[in-house]
């Protein structure tokens, strides 16, 4: 059995942390994030319903068949949730948080004391059905693709036609617990010094390049040494190579500082480590921009609490009219990193919810939105300046089909050396896929173009 929180006899009862998952998980289907959908759950029941749902996630595409198996015709929503969040939960017992009996116990409890009260028979004979006949009901989904990888049937086919060597590999590591990365701030320490004081604290973790850290065991990142005092955030191995693809190599302007213009640059982790990156001879002027004026308020938290600043601007990245000229006295930048919004097909084991939320029509909107984001910022850079595209994208459209499109619409743009496709790893030393030299990461790509001179 893998942990999972237990309610201990003080604490709550496991069917209303199965009612709350259950609610969330109803709430997912009907397309709000998991974060929204956790959002009313009492504090109380929340670090529990989370690592409840999160396994539902990861085990919808089994329990959704296993569901239609059990009763074909679809009940209502509400019972439906309750009965695949336990299916999800109980049908593999190497992963089970509980035992199938106390799972079909309490969720019938659940049923009982909720709205679905007159489904509670229903929900507990299709569970008692399942115990009885377990080896067969899982035997007969095996061949279904959404059951078998736990992803919808679209996501695994699209896979299989761009990856036909790592599908299964991607779709594995998709379903498995992403590792704990941090970034060391190399202006207020070093990965010695740290892990030091991480050993202090019996924590271990890996060094990985210059500035990053595996943790062996997750930890809250309040209890991390340093934290308030900005000596390490929290970023994936993939983000963490942003910011020395973008400024390595570059030649640094004789008196000013280097331009730099992260686009998009919510939640502030990869503003961050530019800033992190500069130095009294090397100096950065970066402005960070993002539409959305509440994620641009996490970007000043980011950098105060790493004692670090740029200019944040709340603008959209495709309409430099609007900001541009105002802000930046329409002086060309030397960088861009452009982090563009895309699907997250990358990150799904950080967001198991992404999986269920997109869909395939999702792709070419985004990548039209890439496009065009690209198209806007290209302008603004100085020539012999380089831009840095990435998404946390594993799909073609917008990875290297969005590059190859823009090159052939620009003759003044010229590809340099950058990784391409980064697919997840699945844990293990150099990771599911070998272009993992990075060890355990997550899904990413990236595309370094510099503007040639006129």
């Amino acid at each position: 059995m893998t942990s999972s929180p237990t309610p201990s006899a003080q604490g709550p009862a496991l069917w209303q942390q199965l009612a709350a998952c259950a609610q969330a998980l109803q709430a997912v289907r009907a397309g709000q994030s998991s974060s929204s959908a956790l959002a009313p759950v009492p504090p109380a029941l929340r670090a529990g319903v989370q690592a409840l749902l999160f396994q539902v996630l990861r085990q919808l595409g089994r329990a959704q068949a296993l569901r239609q198996q059990l009763a074909p015709r679809k009940p209502a929503p509400g019972v439906d949730a309750l009965l695949c969040t336990a299916l999800a939960l109980a049908w593999d017992e190497a992963q089970a948080p509980y035992t199938a009996f106390t799972l079909v116990n309490q969720t019938v409890e659940a049923a009982k004391r909720g709205p679905a009260a007159r489904q509670a028979g229903f929900v507990n004979a299709c569970l008692r059905r399942f115990l009885r006949e377990r080896t067969a009901l899982v035997a007969a989904t095996d061949a279904e693709p959404e059951a078998r990888w736990n992803h919808p049937r679209w996501w695994v086919e699209r896979l299989r036609k761009e990856q036909p060597q790592h599908w299964q590999a991607i779709l594995q590591a998709n379903n498995a617990h992403a590792p704990m990365a941090l970034r060391i701030n190399k202006r207020k320490t070093t990965l010695a010094q740290y892990q030091q004081a991480l050993a202090a604290m019996n924590l271990i973790a890996d060094s990985v390049g210059d500035c990053g850290l595996l943790l062996r065991q997750p930890q809250p990142v309040q209890q991390l040494p340093g934290w308030a005092e900005g000596w390490v955030s929290v970023q994936d191995l993939a983000a963490q190579q942003a910011a020395p693809l973008l400024l390595q190599g570059l030649a640094w302007p004789q008196g000013r500082a280097l331009r730099v213009l992260d686009a998009c640059a919510a939640p502030g982790g990869k503003t961050a480590h530019l800033l992190e990156s500069a130095s009294a001879a090397q100096p950065l002027a970066v402005t960070a921009l993002e539409v959305d004026a509440t994620r641009a308020a996490r970007i000043d938290d980011t950098l105060a609490r790493l004692g670090l600043q740029a200019q944040v601007l709340v603008a959209d990245a495709a309409r430099p009219q609007d900001w541009w000229p105002a802000h930046c006295g329409r002086q060309p930048f030397d960088a861009i990193l452009l982090d563009a919004p895309c699907t997250a097909s990358g990150i799904v084991r950080r967001h198991p919810d992404v999986r269920w939320l997109r869909r395939e029509s999702d792709i070419a909107q985004l990548a039209a939105q890439q496009a065009r984001l690209l198209a806007a910022l290209w302008p603004l850079l100085a020539p012999g300046g380089r831009l840095l595209y990435c998404t946390c994208s594993v799909f073609h459209a917008e990875g290297d089909g969005q590059v190859q499109a823009f090159l052939a619409r620009h003759s003044d743009a010229c590809r340099l050396p950058a990784p391409g496709h980064l697919l997840p790893a699945a844990g293990q030393e150099g990771g599911a896929v070998t272009d993992n030299p990075a060890r355990d990461h997550d899904g990413f790509y990236y595309a370094l173009l510099q503007k040639l001179p006129a």
